[in-house]
């Protein structure tokens, strides 16, 4: 089977390969497959889909978010077979075409739509934080440690709450620094503004910041290159980026999850519905590899993975910024 990937514009024409069977669609949100983090994390995914199931696979890089609704309803109308929308903006356009086309299989990451014809995969983001806030407060010399956020938005403030949480599960008296680069979708993609902010952090007593920024949370590494600070990466693994200086990254298997989708939908077994990954399931974790495994040390690793067995159990119940925002 041949296979052919091209990116395309929104209503830009589409020619896949005459032999290939299963089709996706994948929107990528505003920081695009090259932000080294929460897209990126989708485009391996479907990637490896391509790779490994022979599928053909197109993706768009959305420019703002009243493009996300003429995309998905592109794919939909040239008869792709799965339609996958990353990002909580891409909600009502999914919620939207989904209606409309109700043949087409879609699939959305990190927000919920209650379709029959849509799969919500979501994250147990405060999970995967907690761990990395328990790794800060273990190694942090300072007694201070940082967030940089990207969009101030409750899927943010849920990584903050648990990041908090872990790291005062192992020093009570620990100090968190906290800041957000906007309240817009322009959030994700500002490096400078994330630099800037994880400078004022750093020279404030903070010596490990973590970024849950997208593309901005380049900037805060780059900041920790400029003041020879730890920071810790989110999503996809982002410790190769500033080797010795990445911690570790909080994974979110974003990947994991767009490849299983596929897979399934491929097979025919594609259904409606919420799946959710956590640490129990490995949907997400923290990163041990050969670009930080001499900062990460063992006495560290073992507390951390404990602390995941207790969470797993039950034994410790990590605050959802969710459930409190529903109160």
């Amino acid at each position: 089977m041949r296979v052919v990937l091209i990116a395309f514009a929104a209503g830009a024409a589409c020619v896949p390969s005459a032999l290939a069977e299963f089709r996706v669609g994948l929107v990528l949100d505003r920081g695009g497959k090259d932000d080294k983090s929460f897209n990126a994390s989708a485009y391996v995914g479907a990637m490896q889909a391509k790779a490994k199931l022979g599928v053909f696979v197109k993706y768009v890089e959305a420019p703002d978010d009243n493009a996300f609704e003429p995309m998905l309803r592109a794919f939909a109308q040239r008869d792709f077979d799965l339609i996958i929308g990353i990002g909580f903006a891409q909600k009502e356009a999914i919620r939207k075409v989904a209606a409309q086309f109700p043949n087409r299989h879609f699939a959305i990451v990190d927000s919920e739509v209650n379709a029959p014809n849509v799969r919500s995969l979501m994250f147990e983001e405060h999970e995967g934080a907690f761990i990395v806030g328990a790794i800060a407060a273990m190694t942090s010399k300072t007694g201070t440690i940082g967030f940089v956020g990207g969009m101030d938005i409750p899927l943010i403030r849920r990584f903050e709450m648990g990041y908090a949480a872990g790291a005062r599960h192992v020093n009570p008296q620990i100090k968190i620094i906290d800041n957000y680069v906007g309240v817009t979708s322009e959030a994700w993609n500002n490096p400078p503004k994330g630099k800037e902010l994880a400078t004022s952090q750093y020279e404030a007593g903070a010596d490990i910041i973590f970024a849950a920024a997208g593309a901005s949370g380049l900037g805060v590494f780059d900041a920790a290159e400029e003041q020879k600070k730890y920071a810790i990466g989110v999503d996809s693994n982002q410790d190769w980026t500033k080797p010795g200086l990445i911690l570790t990254s909080m994974l979110k298997r974003v990947d994991e999850a767009v490849f299983a989708t596929i897979q399934e939908a491929q097979a025919g077994k594609f259904a409606g519905g919420v799946k959710r990954f956590g640490l129990n399931n490995k949907g997400v974790d923290y990163s041990v590899d050969q670009y930080n495994d001499k900062i990460l040390t063992a006495p560290v690793r073992q507390r951390a993975d404990a602390l995941k067995a207790e969470i797993i159990a039950g034994k410790i119940a990590v605050p959802d910024y969710y459930k409190l925002e529903k109160r």
